[in-house]
């Protein structure tokens, strides 16, 4: 059976020298991850490097001041990770229904659903494929409220020709998950393009220390430093940061490869009535997966399974956990989950596929 997902790892020539080198938190290694981000998504800022998803959303609705009772606005459509962090914090998750085409948020059912109570806009790009971001972004600007890029699939994914973290929005949250790519078995990150926000989540992810006044002289700690932001213990360590530099020597390479499977996908489904693909002119998506329409999804699983393809839905709409609390019906979100298939796009497929032949 070729995969649906496959954690890549490259080879990691210098982690048992980081192991007892006792420099394990983060450091030097976690400093120049950030680089390799920074110069591969073409951003003109800093990104951060958390020691997960989870507290890459955590910083992001500290550093907005989003707290428990404030609302935001989400995508149902999106994997329990984007979404659950927000219920653990009190914040009320308020669903915009998707474009049934896309699986991505509608820009109209955002606009709709604006209150004085929102506090952000969660902009998910659904299994690698951006989604409609300048619309959603005059949106956000028109009423004043941030718009999180939530990037959880879709990294090295591009919007217009530009890679997302370097889109024009406010925020754009990262995961680095074992099934993401780059993956650091767990991890991700964070872009805010606003310096003074900048700072406050630097502060922020680092339990509101300023190291550069934390230690005096002495290397003790410094009782002339003070704490005024509450922050959270969310550095990525120098481990994580060293397997994250080594994935992305070869993230050109897996983006390469995905985006060629792809093609060989178009080709084999271009005559095929029965399987619409999920194309939009304006994105280039990383092809974490390969996204279908198709009119009978259990029985069109079940037919490329027993091809030896690992097909799925991937993601189950949110809108069904009682956790977020009962809320209107979205018709965009039941005609995409009903629909929606993801067939085997990742880097691992040509090798698996030389050795599943028969599934041509």
């Amino acid at each position: 059976m070729i995969s649906l997902y496959k954690p890549f790892m490259p080879e990691l020539p210098d982690l048992n020298r980081i192991l007892h080198s006792g420099s394990l938190a983060y450091g030097e290694y976690t400093r120049e991850f950030e680089k390799k981000l920074k110069l591969f998504l073409d951003t003109d800022s800093q990104v951060l490097a958390t020691n997960s998803f989870n507290m890459a959303i955590a910083v992001a609705t500290s550093v907005l001041n989003i707290k428990s009772g404030d609302e935001v606005i989400a995508s149902p459509m999106a994997c329990l990770a984007s979404t659950q962090p927000f219920a653990t914090q009190g914040i009320r998750v308020i669903w915009a229904d998707v474009d049934p085409r896309t699986g991505t948020l509608c820009p109209e059912s955002v606009r709709k659903k604006i209150s004085k109570q929102t506090k952000a806009i969660v902009h998910n790009h659904f299994c690698g494929y951006p989604g409609f971001i300048d619309e959603i972004n005059v949106i956000g600007k028109e009423y004043g409220i941030s718009v999180i890029d939530d990037c959880i699939e879709a990294f090295g994914s591009e919007y217009k020709g530009r890679k997302l973290g370097n889109c024009g929005t406010d925020i754009t949250i990262f995961s680095f998950n074992a099934v993401r790519i780059p993956n650091t078995i767990d991890g991700g990150a964070i872009i805010i393009h606003n310096k003074d926000l900048l700072k406050q989540a630097v502060l922020i992810r680092d339990c509101g220390i300023d190291r550069s006044i934390f230690r005096d002289e002495l290397g003790e700690i410094s009782p002339l430093c003070d704490i005024t932001v509450t922050g959270h213990s969310a550095t990525m360590s120098n481990v994580n940061a060293y397997i994250g530099i080594c994935q992305m020597e070869n993230m050109h390479e897996i983006l390469k490869r995905q985006r060629r499977q792809a093609l060989w996908w178009d080709r084999e489904l271009e005559n095929n009535a029965a399987i619409e693909r999920i194309v939009r002119k304006e994105i280039h998506p990383n092809y974490w997966v390969y996204g279908t329409l198709v009119s009978e999804k259990r029985e069109t699983i079940r037919k490329y399974r027993k091809l030896g393809w690992y097909a799925s839905g991937v993601h189950i709409n949110n809108n069904i956990y009682s956790i977020f609390g009962r809320q209107d019906n979205l018709p965009g979100v039941d005609e995409f989950y009903s629909h929606f298939v993801a067939l085997p796009c990742g880097w691992w497929v040509q090798e698996e596929v030389g050795q599943c032949k028969e599934v041509y």
